[in-house]
This record gives structure tokens, C-alpha cells and sequence, in this order.
């Protein structure tokens, strides 16, 4: 093996550019390789003195080894990931092909629909003028042969099942791969190599439909076996029971499902379906698993509805896996239903006619789910705590699972409704034989309410509620849900007890690939509990399951869930869950709500604090700009464990809490709602702070002071196109203020996204927080040359989110904020280049 050797290496080394190492050097310096890539100098001589085979070798030579052989490492992973970008870019340029293709036939089919119908309209215009016509013929081509009438089939034997079968078959790979149904994009999910892949929503069909084309680095078998588990990914189905299997010669099955789905609110029934599974394998060498309902005009033999439930219908659907060359799968997944809207008020049915939620609800949760093990069996996806994937994602499944539980209060689980004190906006449900709670004396009772909101964001208000719990939080309530779950001091590595400040430390535990659903560990600091003093406060924590908080996401349900843990924190730890559910009925109409929605993040608090300000503001909207057709439905269910001698005195307790949360939640939407704050409302920043406009102008000043340059355009004027532009400008851009512990008061977009949290959140994240050691001491080095010359320059390195991720930099930029009158407001810091790591 050759190592080059640098000219100044050593006087007395050969002149040769290259060193021959033998096979017994070459493995002992492998050895120490994979202990330690990049031992230090007194590591080297160390190894020389060990290894009498390296006694030969000067310390320099090693050293160049060393490099090298790092070197060759970080090539050879370069080389890896640049064949698997290249088969996965091959594969996507495959789909999107497919995807043209398809497009072209239904342009084409449109394009023939459309000559005919002229040609229908020319003929009746002929016929309304000729008197003498005694007839005209308005039938289509397709009606002068007309298909035969299949055989009535009968889904009590096997040849009457496989004939629906094969039926099911061809209208499922007709959705999947041709023009069945008029396919439009998915809003906001736009394809590429990066993304989770192609998908699309119905334009018009009857009932709802989605589909999906994605790719993942699964071999099909394994992939099918993935999705067959309905229950594992998808959150509404609560019961999935395969009744019959009916193997077949060809070697495909067939089988007999029945599945219950939970209803997402308190305002509608669940549903559930009778359907016929085909799973077959096609002359490719693909894999295609497809559904239908089971319905009277088929010959179904389970016909009887069940108490409780409205029986929908799922048309043709299923799952479309074909092999990718160089392994892995290309997915075709569609999802179309009749959820049957006329059974639900007539303002909750764009939930049950929309197929934007049905895409996020079944098609995207699939392909995400399929992801996010792919990523796992890799080992790209790292989890804290010593915890495995499968049982974090099992607590996300129980958490989410337990709340719809609650929520629907199904009675073969044993809930009954109490009867009301009165009033009608808080329904409590009662179960005095909680089987599914293990360790649980006693009984639980849940109480729930929905309401209509109106022009609130549901991203922003989960993402308020999550940020700011003791906005609607009751800490002696969240105190004795712990202790009567007889929840001690959790033990978390590196936190202890701490004396009352009443605040929350969010504790990342665990996030999907695409970070749209996350579970964390909520520390709730120095609650004390009933039967303790009140001199002893110890922690409590929460185990808490957040998802849909990206804006950008159409038709995506926003959730909070949250349940006590106790100090065990065991697998199959007992889990009491609660929490918002916010539902979206009507789709976004104007593109540029996303960023009203990031400016009006900027002002929560002081909207809370001044109620005179709120209402003021609440004249100032209606405007073409304001989302005034924005509406969701929330859920709110929040469930408490009783002693039968206390049950009266809980149940009390739980209507008022619930109402207390309710009209916290209710003042926390008026003050988010755009038609309050009006859509020209530029953003205010926190009590005390200059106005958004005034500290933008300070930075770009102040920038241009110290560097010489501009950081902005500098053909831009208007006070409001240079706030503008600051906020979405590429590079991230917070302050800081000087005092002894350095808290960040603003951030740009870009600054926002990098530290994962709002500007409401953001004046709980300290300098120190985000910095790794070595920034940290390069900061502090630079501190004095950035008060005496105005700024510094600071090199590459790692800090870290407010979610715990890594992000790397390639340089970062500090200089200080001048007022008018030159005097020091606070640090500006500015992070080129970033992303996650």
C-alpha cells in the first residue's frame, strides 16, 4: 500500500514520494482506524511504541496515513450516496415519465370529450332550426355498443368472489396508472427527488379519492406486508378484524375484512366498511394489494349495519408496488371513499366531501409511513433515551389511538353519558371498567366539547397551545392527574426537581422523517402534588404527541395530545390521554395566507395582554386578504381517573376545567384570527421592543455601517418592502439582547425554520442554548473585537435547534444594532448556508 509523504516530512526519509507499508502494518493501522479515526499525536507515538512492526515508520508518515485513509473513507461514502441519489433520481425520472404519459392520455381523452360535445351541440343547434327534422340523435358513441351486462355475481362462493376480484382489480390499476379519474396536484405537494412524491386529488368523482406515487428503498414484499397492517399507520381505524382468507391457485388471496374508523369529532358517528381484499402478483414482477366494499348490490352476506356506526363505502382502491431497478420499490397507493356526508350537520360535511383530508389522512400517511421504517432499518433516523423506533412509534399509535378513544366513547368499551348539569357545551362520558388502563383503580370519566372556529389558523393555534400551556393550563389540575396516576418524579437523564416557576421545558424525543408529527417529553417545573406540602414542589412530565403544525400542509389535521407519565416510563406504561383536535373544512383561497399566518406569529402575546388592542383590530379586517372563509372545527376531550366515593365531586371538576379551556382557547383564536389583526398589519414585536419597521431599519443600517455593504436591495425604499424582504430573506437573521444571559428577541423566516419554534417561543431560547462548544468559545473570543469594531466574522460549525437537531453553518456573521442615536440596541447574528444535519 503507497501513502504520500509531505517534502518536510523528515530530513532523513527517502526521497520517494511513496512509503510501502506491508500487510501486517497496514492491519495494524486498520485496527486503530476503527477505534479511533483521528488519533492525536501522543495516540500515534503510542502505536508506534505498542506495534514493533510500526517501530520503522516516523510519526509524520503515520500521520499522512491517516489522512489519507480518511480521505478514501469520505470518498467512498461520497461515492455511495451519489449511487443512491443517482438510482433514486433514475426511479423518479421513470415515475414522472409514467406521470406524462398518463397525463397525455387524459389530455387526449379530454380533448375527443370535448370535439364530441361540440359536435352534440352543433347537431341540436341543426335540429331546433329544421323544422323538418323529426328526430335527433343525441347519443354517444359509446351508447351504440354498448357493453354488455355483467352476470349478477355472488360474493357467497369463491367463484362469485373472484370475480369481484378481478373486477376490483382492473378499475383499481385503471386509478392507479391511467385517466379512471380526472387527477389534479395535491396543493403545496409539489414533486421531486426530495419530496415525498407524486400526489393527487380527485377533480371530480363521485365520493372522495387520493393518489400517491412515491418511491422507498423497501423490497415490495416487505412493503406490502407494511401496508396490509392498516392498523399500524393509520390513525382513525380503530378495529381491523380479517374474518375470512381464501388462498388462490395463482397464488394470490383473497379476504374478508371488517374495519371500524373513529370519528374525528364529538359532533358525527364513526364509520365502518365490509370489503374484499385481492393481493396478487402481476406478469412485471409488481405487487398489487386492492379493496372494494362489499355492498347489497354485490351480494354481500354482512349487509346489517352496526349500532353506532355509519357504513361507508370504499370504491376500488389499494397499493400498486413495483420493483426499482438497483432495489427498492416505486408505490402507487389510491385511497377512494363514500363517507357518506349526509349522515353528519351539514357543517361538518367539507370534512366528509373533502379529498385533501383524505389524502392526509390515508394516502400521504401510508407513503410516510412506509418512509419513515425504510429510514429506520438504515439507521439514518437516531432516537434519544435508549428507546427503539418501534416502541416511540408505538407511544405516538397509543397516545393518538387513546384520544380517539376518548373522544368517541364507544360503549363496548365501556363508556356511558352522564347526564348534564344544564348546560350543553361540555358532555361527559363515564367508564367504570377502563379494561384497556392496566393499574387504573377506580374509573375514568372524559369531558369533551367541539365548537366552530372561524379565521383561525389550525397550525398557529396548536402551535400556540403547545408553546404556551399556562395560557390555558391549570397547574393544580395537571398536578392531580399525575398524582392519580400515581405518577412520581420521572427519571430523565441530567433534570431533577426544581423549586415553582410555573414554566414548561419541551424535551424532543422523537420526530418523523419530515417532521410532521413529533413526540416530546413536556417537563411542567415545580408543581407540587395534593397530598404532599406545600414546601415540597417536584416536576411533573408529560408524554405529548404534536402533528400538523406545518401551515403549508392543505387539508392536514393540527393535534395536541398529551397524557402523565410516571417515574417508570415503561414500554407499556399506562397512558391517560388528552388534548385539541383542530379539523380544517374549507381549503385555503389565497396563497398568501401562508405568510400572514408567519407574520401574525410575531404579536400572540401582546394580543393576549391588551384585549383593547384585539378589538380595536377586530374593525380593521374583512378585507379581500383577511381568510374570512377559513373554518375548522375543535375538539377538546380531556380525560381524569375518579374513586367511586369522589366520583361526583370529579365530574364537577371536569366540566369546569374544560370550560375554563375552552374559553382560554376561545381568546387565544380571536387574538390569532387574521380578520382581527387585519391583513395589512405589519408584525409588532414583543412589549418593549421597537416597532418591526423601526428594528428592521436598524439592522440593514447597522450592517452597511460596519461591513460596507448592503444587506438588502438597495433599490428598495418603502419601509414595508425592506421589512419584507428581511423576513424572507435566505440566510438566517436573529437578535440577541446584551444581556448577562443573551435571550433572542426577533428572527427572520429563515432564522425561525432554523431554530424550529415562532417568535413567541423564540424569547425562551438563550445564545448558549444554540451553540456547540467550539462556537460558544469562538464567540466569546470575538466578543470584545465585535463591541470594538462593530461586528466579526465567525467560521463554520454546528448549533442546535429548539428541537434538539443539529445544523450545520458555513459561516456566520455578528455585528452590532445601532439606534438613531448610535447607541447599542442588540447583536444581530446572521447563519449563511445552514441546514440540518
Amino acid at each position: 500500500m503507497a501513502v504520500a509523504v509531505h517534502k518536510d516530512s523528515s530530513k532523513h526519509m527517502d526521497s520517494s514520494k511513496y512509503v510501502r507499508y506491508t500487510a501486517e502494518q497496514v492491519e495494524a493501522l486498520e485496527r486503530v482506524y476503527n477505534e479511533c479515526p483521528k488519533p492525536s499525536s501522543l495516540r500515534r507515538q503510542q502505536l508506534i511504541r505498542e506495534c514493533p512492526i510500526l517501530c520503522n515508520i516516523e510519526p509524520k508518515q503515520i500521520k499522512v496515513w491517516f489522512q489519507n485513509r480518511r480521505c478514501r473513507e469520505k470518498q467512498r461514502k461520497e461515492a455511495s450516496r451519489l449511487q443512491t441519489v443517482n438510482r433514486k433520481l433514475t426511479a423518479m425520472n421513470k415515475l414522472l415519465m409514467e406521470e406524462n404519459d398518463r397525463l397525455q392520455k387524459q389530455v387526449a381523452q379530454l380533448v375527443y370529450e370535448n370535439g364530441y360535445m361540440r359536435q352534440q351541440l352543433q347537431n341540436v343547434s341543426v335540429a331546433t332550426t329544421d323544422t323538418s327534422c323529426e328526430s335527433v340523435v343525441t347519443s354517444g358513441p359509446q351508447q351504440q355498443n354498448p357493453t354488455p351486462q355483467r352476470p349478477p355475481r355472488d360474493a357467497n362462493n369463491p367463484a362469485g368472489l373472484l370475480s369481484i376480484a378481478e373486477e376490483t382489480l382492473a378499475e383499481f390499476l385503471s386509478k392507479a396508472t391511467g385517466t379512471a379519474v380526472d387527477w389534479v396536484q395535491m396543493p403545496g405537494m409539489k414533486p421531486g427527488p426530495d419530496s415525498i412524491g407524486i400526489v393527487a386529488i380527485s377533480h371530480s368523482c363521485s365520493g372522495v379519492a387520493a393518489r400517491a406515487c412515491g418511491l422507498v428503498s423497501l423490497e415490495p414484499t416487505k412493503v406490502v406486508e407494511i401496508l396490509k397492517d392498516r392498523m399500524s399507520w393509520f390513525r382513525d381505524c380503530r378495529n381491523f378484524d380479517i374474518l375470512t382468507v381464501l388462498p388462490l391457485g395463482s397464488g394470490g388471496t383473497i379476504e374478508l375484512i371488517y374495519m371500524q374508523t373513529y370519528a374525528p369529532t364529538t359532533l358525527a358517528p364513526a364509520r365502518d366498511f365490509w370489503t374484499l381484499r385481492y393481493t396478487c402478483g402481476l406478469e412485471d414482477g409488481s405487487l398489487v394489494v386492492c379493496e372494494r366494499s362489499l355492498t347489497s348490490s354485490n351480494g354481500s352476506p354482512h349487509g346489517q349495519p352496526v349500532p353506532n356506526f355509519v357504513r361507508a363505502e370504499m370504491l376500488p382502491s389499494g397499493y400498486l408496488i413495483r420493483p426499482c431497478e438497483g432495489g427498492g420499490s416505486i408505490i402507487h397507493i389510491v385511497d377512494h371513499l363514500n363517507l357518506e356526508a349526509w349522515s353528519v350537520p351539514e357543517v361538518l360535511r367539507p370534512l366528509y366531501e373533502s379529498s385533501k383530508v383524505l389524502a392526509q389522512k390515508m394516502t400521504i400517511a401510508a407513503l410516510r409511513h412506509i418512509r419513515q421504517i425504510a429510514q429506520e432499518m438504515s439507521g439514518e433516523v437516531v432516537f434519544g433515551w435508549g428507546r427503539q423506533p418501534a416502541v416511540l412509534r408505538t407511544f405516538s399509535q397509543r397516545l393518538s389511538r387513546g384520544f380517539n378513544d376518548a373522544v368517541n366513547g364507544f360503549a363496548d368499551d365501556g363508556w356511558s353519558l352522564m347526564s348534564s348539569d344544564g348546560v350543553e357545551d361540555v358532555s361527559v362520558v363515564i367508564n367504570t371498567s377502563p379494561n384497556k388502563h392496566v393499574g387504573m383503580s377506580g374509573g375514568i370519566l372524559c369531558a369533551k366539547s367541539s365548537m366552530l372556529l372561524q379565521n383561525v389558523p389550525p397550525a398557529l393555534l396548536i402551535r400556540f397551545l403547545r408553546e404556551h400551556r399556562s395560557e390555558w393550563a391549570d397547574s393544580n389540575i395537571d398536578a392531580y392527574c399525575a398524582a392519580s396516576l400515581k405518577a412520581n418524579p420521572f427519571a430523565i437523564p441530567g433534570s431533577g426537581p426544581s423549586r415553582f416557576t410555573g414554566s414548561q421545558i419541551i424535551l424532543p424525543l422523537a420526530h418523523t422523517v419530515e417532521n410532521e408529527e413529533f413526540v416530546e417529553v413536556i417537563r411542567l417545573e415545580g408543581h407540587g402534588f395534593p397530598q404532599e406540602e406545600a414546601v415540597v414542589c417536584r416536576d411533573l412530565y408529560l408524554l405529548q404527541l404534536c402533528s400538523g403544525v406545518d401551515e403549508n400542509a392543505v387539508g392536514a389535521i393540527s393535534q395536541l395530545v398529551f397524557a402523565p407519565i410516571d417515574d417508570s416510563f415503561a414500554d407499556d406504561a399506562p397512558l391517560l390521554p388528552s388534548g385539541f383536535r383542530v379539523i380544517p373544512l374549507d381549503s385555503k383561497t389565497n396563497p398568501q395566507d401562508n405568510t400572514a399566518a408567519a407574520i401574525r406569529t410575531l404579536d400572540l402575546t401582546s394580543s393576549l395582554d391588551i384585549g383593547s388592542a384585539t378589538n380595536r383590530a377586530s374593525g380593521d379586517g374583512g378585507g379581500p386578504n383577511s381568510c374570512n372563509n377559513l373554518r375548522s372545527v375543535l375538539t377538546i376531550a380531556f380525560q381524569f381517573t375518579f374513586e367511586p366515593h369522589m366520583r361526583d365531586n370529579v365530574v364537577a371538576m371536569a366540566r369546569q376545567y374544560v370550560r375554563g379551556v375552552v374559553g382560554s382557547v376561545q381568546r387565544v383564536a380571536m387574538a390569532i384570527s387574521p380578520s382581527r389583526l387585519g391583513a395589512q398589519m405589519g408584525p409588532r414585536l414583543p412589549p418593549g421592543s421597537p416597532e418591526a419597521v423601526t428594528l428592521t431599519r436598524w439592522i440593514t443600517h447597522s450592517y452597511r455601517f460596519h461591513l460596507g455593504v448592503d444587506l438588502l436591495r438597495a433599490d428598495c425604499h418603502a419601509g414595508d418592502s425592506v421589512m419584507k424582504l428581511l423576513w424572507h430573506y435566505s440566510d438566517a437573521i436573529m437578535c440577541c439582547s446584551l444581556k448577562a444571559l443573551p435571550v433572542f428577541t426577533f428572527a427572520n423566516q429563515a432564522g425561525l425554520d432554523m431554530l424550529e419554534t415562532t417568535l413567541v417561543a423564540l424569547q425562551d431560547i438563550s445564545l448558549d442554548k444554540i451553540l456547540d462548544e467550539g462556537g460558544r468559545k469562538s464567540l466569546c473570543s470575538d466578543f470584545t473585537k465585535i463591541m470594538q469594531q462593530g461586528y466579526t466574522y465567525l467560521p463554520a460549525g454546528i448549533c442546535v435547534s429548539s428541537m434538539g437537531r443539529p445544523v450545520s453553518y458555513d459561516q456566520a456573521i455578528a455585528w452590532k444594532v445601532l439606534t438613531e442615536e448610535e447607541a447599542t440596541h442588540c447583536l444581530a447574528f446572521m447563519f449563511i448556508n445552514w441546514s440540518f444535519v
